[in-house]
């Protein structure tokens, strides 16, 4: 039961810490507004949340001597997986930060990143936080408040990945992948080329030959040619 439970968790904060990323994309471009900063709060503060139930509940689990084997060796996989989300986590939160202070809200004259995306992102905003519709009660100035905010929110999380280092040893390279490398990209792959979408390996291989073929043909062909026109040429003169 721990262990659907941390998986549950898990692949809640894996999906909230992509629509984080997504969203992020968007500061400073034409897309950018005071809505935005405000999704992109409520957006890490529910990651927040979910990564402390995360780790609360792994550490649990790991420290505790009567799991088996095999259930342990599942929790260091979900713990490696955490451990990564996190990461990318304060990398977005880093990257808000650095974007939030170079383009202010409250600066009108400051020109913004053509970066071809528009539109708004409450749909991705309401995905993280699973809601049909979001809600905005921030004020005006919520750029210079919530840059604050967020330079405190990024020091929270350093400081959970220091003690989750410090409370668990899991080492990255000790945790067995289910999966070998490239196994879900060559599976997405298989299964383009069975729609028709893909050609195989071995048809684009013959393509190549008979191009090759008919290239020295035709190359044998212009030569064939010049040789004879050289000869005509030379005893015409």
């Amino acid at each position: 039961m721990a262990k659907e439970e941390c998986k549950v968790l898990l692949d809640a904060l894996n999906r909230v810490t992509a629509c984080y990323r997504h969203m992020v994309l968007s500061v400073g471009g034409t897309a950018d507004s005071q809505n935005l900063r405000e999704e992109l709060k409520q957006t890490r503060q529910k990651a927040h949340d979910l990564a402390v139930a995360n780790r609360n509940n792994l550490t649990a689990a790991l420290k505790d001597k009567t799991v088996s084997k095999e259930d342990k060796a599942e929790f260091e996989r979900l713990w490696v997986i955490f451990s990564t989300c996190l990461e990318i986590l304060e990398t977005d939160m880093k990257r808000a930060l650095e974007l939030g202070l170079e383009f202010p809200l409250n600066v009108p004259k400051k020109h913004l990143i053509q970066t071809g995306l528009s539109g708004g992102t409450a749909g991705v905003a309401a995905r993280a936080m699973s809601v049909q519709n979001m809600k905005y009660e921030a004020e005006h100035n919520i750029d210079e408040v919530d840059l604050k905010d967020l330079e405190q929110e990024i020091h929270k999380v350093g400081e959970m990945m220091y003690e989750m280092e410090m409370k668990v040893n899991v080492p990255q390279w000790t945790v067995e992948a289910k999966q070998d490398p490239g196994a879900e990209l060559k599976s997405t792959i298989s299964t383009g080329a069975s729609s028709g979408g893909f050609v195989s390996v071995e048809e684009r291989k013959g393509f190549c030959d008979i191009s090759k073929l008919l290239a020295a043909i035709i190359f044998s062909a212009v030569l064939i040619i010049a040789v004879i026109l050289a000869v005509c040429v030379v005893k015409l003169s």
